[in-house]
This record gives C-alpha cells, sequence and structure tokens, in this order.
C-alpha cells in the first residue's frame, strides 16, 4: 500500500513501507509540522503581472516550504507591494487550519481576496483600504471565516461604548456622530469634586422649543463681568452695573458720565451739572440734593447739546431734598426723568 497525505502535505505512510527511508520521511513530516504551527512566508502576489490575478497556494505533499501549510502569511511583501488590480488567493478546498495573514499591498482601489479553489463558500476580503493583519479559519468545508479577537460593539451606529459588566454597552442616550456629543433624555454632564463625592451638572430643560447652541467667548474676561448673550447664542464676558456708580460729594461744576450718581451740594451757591455729551438709550445719571440747599441755591442740569423731556433747554432744579434720575432715550425725546 502507498503512503497517502493530508491536505497540509504531511505524509502517512503505509505498514511496512519506505524501508530505509522512514527515518528521512518523519523528519520531513515534524519540519511540515513544525512550519505549520509557526511557520512564516512571504507569497508575492505579482507572479502572474501586476493586473488582477489568481495566486493558488498549491499543497507540497510530502516537502516542506508549502505557503499554505505556514502559520502566519504575509502577502505581497514585507516592504508592502505594489498592486495594480484586484488579487485573489486560493487554498484547496479540503484544507482545515486557520492563518495569521497580512494584507501587505500597496495601490489604491484595489482589493484582496482569500478563498477556496471553488469559492462556493464564504471568503473573506480585504477593502481598498484594509491593509492589516486578520486571522483567517478554513474548516476544510470550503469556507473561509474571519476569527474576530475582540467582543464586538453594543448597540447602533454612533453609539459611544462603555464597560457595561465586563463587555461592550450602547445606549441611544449616549452617541457620537463624528463632529458631536449627544446626550439625552435631560441627561446631566457631570463634573465631580476631588474625591468624586458631589458634582456640578450641566442639564437641559424639560422642553426645549428649538436647539440652542451657545458659543463661549475665545478669551477670559475680567473680574467681576458676567457671560451675556447676543440673542443668537454668542457669549461675552460683560461688566453688570449694580446701579449707579456714586461720586464723591460735588460743590461746583461737573461733567457727569453715563451710570454715575452725584450728591450735589450748593451751600456754596448755585452750579451746574451737566449731562454726558454722547449717551445712548438707558443710559442714567442720578442726581440727590446732599445739603437740602436746591431751594435756596438751585442746581442746574445741562442738556449738553441733548433734550431734557423734549425740551431743548437746561432744567432748573430748586426742590429742597431732590432726589431724581434722568434716563437718556432718544434725540427726539432726549433725557426723562424718573423719580428715586
Amino acid at each position: 500500500m502507498s503512503s497517502t497525505y493530508t491536505p497540509l502535505g504531511v505524509e502517512l505512510m503505509a505498514t511496512g513501507e519506505n524501508a530505509g527511508t522512514w527515518g528521512t520521511k518523519t523528519n520531513t513530516n515534524l519540519q511540515i509540522f513544525e512550519q505549520i504551527s509557526g511557520g512564516y512566508k512571504v507569497q508575492t502576489l505579482n507572479a502572474a503581472g501586476t493586473g488582477a490575478n489568481t495566486t493558488a497556494l498549491a499543497v507540497s505533499d510530502g516537502s516542506t516550504g508549502a505557503t499554505l501549510a505556514t502559520r502566519v502569511i504575509i502577502l505581497g511583501a514585507v516592504s508592502p507591494q505594489t498592486i495594480t488590480g484586484n488579487k485573489i488567493v486560493t487554498i484547496p478546498n479540503d484544507v482545515e487550519n486557520f492563518y495569521f495573514i497580512k494584507n501587505s499591498t500597496a495601490g489604491s482601489g484595489h482589493t484582496v481576496q482569500f478563498k477556496t479553489a471553488t469559492g462556493g463558500g464564504t471568503t473573506f476580503t480585504w477593502s481598498t483600504s484594509q491593509k492589516d493583519w486578520r486571522v483567517l479559519y478554513s474548516d476544510g468545508a470550503g469556507n473561509i471565516v474571519e476569527i474576530s479577537l475582540t467582543t464586538s460593539p453594543a448597540g447602533s451606529n454612533t453609539q459611544v461604548q462603555f464597560n457595561n459588566s465586563g463587555a461592550f454597552g450602547g445606549s441611544d442616550n449616549f452617541t457620537w456622530d463624528g463632529s458631536n456629543v449627544t446626550i439625552g433624555d435631560q441627561g446631566d454632564l457631570r463634573l465631580g469634586d476631588a474625591d468624586n463625592s458631589h458634582y456640578v451638572a450641566l442639564q437641559a430643560p424639560a422642553t426645549v422649543a428649538s436647539n440652542v447652541t451657545l458659543t463661549f467667548p475665545a478669551t477670559d474676561g475680567d473680574a467681576d463681568q458676567a457671560l451675556t448673550t447676543n440673542g443668537s447664542g454668542t457669549l461675552a464676558w460683560t461688566t453688570i452695573s449694580g446701579g449707579a456708580d456714586w461720586q464723591a460729594v460735588k460743590t461746583t461744576t461737573y461733567t457727569a458720565a453715563a451710570g454715575q450718581g452725584v450728591f450735589a451740594n450748593t451751600t456754596g451757591g448755585a452750579w451746574t451739572l451737566t449731562l454726558p455729551s454722547s449717551p445712548s438709550a438707558g443710559d442714567f445719571v442720578s442726581v440727590i440734593d446732599y445739603a437740602g440747599t436746591f431751594d435756596t441755591n438751585n442746581l442746574t442740569i445741562g442738556r449738553n447739546g441733548k433734550k431734557i423731556q423734549g425740551a431743548t433747554a437746561d432744567l432748573t432744579v430748586g426742590t429742597e431734598r431732590a432726589g431724581f434720575t434722568l434716563v437718556f432715550v432718544d434725540d427726539t425725546q432726549g433725557w426723562l426723568l424718573q423719580n428715586n
């Protein structure tokens, strides 16, 4: 009876044959076993030309060196081999083995497919952009199956993955679309303190009529400034007034700035308090009779080119202990009186 061979080329010798050569054949078989378990092979894909073609990995019965009887295979070259067409690599249908295989080709727009000779079962194809290692198993029945070394991601597309009891987890409420992170269902963005015992959270309101995007300033503001919006979501640092900026007591001619409060003392005689020259809507100046002498020594409010109460005349104040605020509206009415 003659020897037979396995699909990977190992010689199975019949009883009583190969007298005198049995040891040599056994050593060859051991070398094939070693090659199958840990061998390394570079397989060029351009032997039949650089374009689209097929490279068949054949068995080498009873001898070493067959690419399909190695564990690690580099398709192309160690320094990537340029191909100009799609490549197909085949192995015999009856081979049962698993491989570590790298697509080491260069050249854009071309795939590399690994399959059995007849191609009737499942196959594996590196896409045009996949230049990487894969673990592939040939089941001896015509199928090539990729062995995944990681757990598949959980959930649907765009969901951010997290550890869920030792496995991947995903949630519709935590997604990333490549540009934006979304926390759904009014979830918090929580910033923990040093020992994570407490946190500060940002949360959306229960109902939002339309999308709101807040754009922060590019730089920090000054001390005591607050963030304000322009009504379209652009934030800016703004000085917020807590009321009038009260000045030291004034006893003689003085020009007030917008937002100032003036304690006016006319004990020494009447004098003029001049309003700002270029006011904006909402600017104000507050005035208080410091010594209760406006009735004997009047205070004149100089309009400085703008109207007061719609009139083109200065305002004379002669009421003892008067206290009032003038607020600028526009050029038509000018400064209007607001009683304190």
